[in-house]
């Protein structure tokens, strides 16, 4: 008999992680509508307003023009915000007692993180390719395909590090204030981070921006525009970041679980 106890406790293979987990997770953001849409629709218009003027659009920028410029800036914008809010969804999970409940499983803390970044991923994968469609059938940006694919891909999967950012402050912030809280601070990370416009390295306001958390995705997302070998400090900045938020995230979900 105590054999059998034993093994029905035992912890599951990855912590907890499975498919299935993951897809009920995906499920249960999608019913969130308002914020669905809003992470599809914001930087959609903004590309459209933002990027369409043609006193400006068809200006050269690197192997493209300005227009490309800001539509790869839009799409990493849509999946900053798309990530970070599927990641903070968990302060509603909290507020209804979810969080403490799981406690009471064998799942661990880090499959949980890997469970809501994944999640928060396919958001910003649905945010990037809406900037993408708008900036098609405007007809407005000129760069050539394998850069198109490129800074597509590269703004996606960067946004990353947001999800688990969103996932911390999911912890942090009680669930009535998590967004509105968060949408000014993320708008503010992405002008001080150079993703609204450039920031010269070097100068004080470069001093600054190099490590703020967006400034390495902001960079990534546009190298394959003006072509070269990728600077390492973005890489460390985008790595640095991702490790900082999992870890909080972790962190923040063992003392908030612990209190059960």
């Amino acid at each position: 008999m105590s054999t059998i106890d034993v093994n029905a406790r035992r912890a599951p293979a990855l912590g907890g992680f499975n498919l299935t987990m993951l897809a009920i997770e995906f499920r249960r953001v999608l019913r969130n509508r308002r914020a669905v849409i809003f992470t599809l629709i914001m930087p959609v218009l903004l590309y459209l307003v933002i990027g369409t003027n043609s006193t400006y659009a068809n200006d050269r920028e690197g192997s493209g023009n300005v227009s490309a410029y800001i539509l790869i800036s839009m799409a990493a914008y849509g999946a900053v915000l798309a990530s970070t809010s599927g990641g903070a969804m968990v302060a509603v999970e909290r507020a209804l007692g979810w969080s403490r409940q799981l406690r009471l499983t064998p799942l661990a803390p880090v499959a949980y993180i890997t469970v809501k970044s994944l999640v928060a991923l396919l958001l910003g994968l649905g945010s990037v390719v809406a900037v993408n469609i708008a900036g098609a059938i405007s007809g407005k940006p000129d760069m050539p395909l394998h850069v198109w694919i490129a800074a597509a891909v590269i703004a996606w999967a960067g946004s990353i590090v947001f999800g688990a950012f969103g996932l911390f402050m999911g912890y942090l912030l009680p669930s009535e204030n998590v967004m509105q809280v968060l949408g000014p601070v993320l708008a503010g990370l992405a002008a001080i981070g150079g993703l609204w416009f450039p920031i010269k390295d070097g100068t004080v306001l470069g001093h600054i921006s190099s490590v703020t958390p967006i400034y390495g995705l902001a960079n990534l997302a546009r190298w394959p525009l003006y072509g070269g070998a990728p600077h390492l400090a973005w890489v460390v900045n985008l790595v640095f970041w991702l490790v900082v938020f999992v870890a909080g995230a972790a962190w923040r979900m063992s003392k908030d679980t612990a209190r059960v």
